[in-house]
């Protein structure tokens, strides 16, 4: 694997933590106790790679049927989740919240966060990184988001929570554009 690989790799797997981390602070800041942060990270964790690994096997799908252009559909859907994530963001400070630490709520919670997962998953095969390297870093990364954001919630407060799921949308729309004018130069 080419340092280049990694560096996408790595660069993906953080857009997808911060998403983590801005539902990980919001949850933080209601006071989560330490058997409930196992569970909520357990959750989170295991939906991220759950749809990056269903979003690899669409992605592997598509390629087979649309060849070459697949990498570019991929690329666009990765910019497209960001677009989502951006309208989500302000829809979601417009309105109120929902429980994401248990039942239902974390259900939905762990589901949401990882839709951008599934965009991701789509692309991921054609960023040039074996996909069990993509998996375990989107892992450890989605981890690690959420205890830092449940254990640092209360005190960062409502504002970052905010501002993380936007700059997690702009970070995987330039990422999309970024691998798109990888690929046309030669070096994607």
């Amino acid at each position: 694997m080419t340092p280049e690989a990694l560096i996408k790799v790595a660069v993906v797997a953080l857009s997808l933590g911060l998403d983590v981390f801005a539902v990980s602070v919001g949850v933080g800041m209601r006071g989560v106790p330490v058997a409930l942060r196992w569970r909520i990270g357990l959750a989170f964790t295991t939906a991220e790679v759950s749809m990056t690994l269903i979003g690899a096997g669409l992605g592997a799908v598509a390629g087979r049927l649309v060849g070459s252009v697949a990498g570019y559909l991929g690329f666009a859907a990765l910019a497209g989740v960001g677009i989502y994530m951006l309208v989500e963001s302000a829809r979601e400070s417009e309105s109120g919240g929902i429980d994401f630490s248990r039942g239902w709520g974390l259900f939905l919670g762990a589901v949401s966060i990882s839709l951008d997962s599934l965009g991701i998953g789509f692309s991921i095969l054609y960023i040039g990184a074996p996909l069990i390297v993509s998996l375990v870093t989107i892992a450890f990364v989605a981890a690690s988001s959420t205890t830092l954001g449940l254990t640092i919630g209360r005190v960062l407060g409502a504002r970052v929570e905010e501002s993380a799921e936007r700059w997690a949308g702009i970070i995987l729309i330039l990422t999309g554009l970024g691998f798109a004018a990888l690929k046309l130069s030669g070096r994607g």
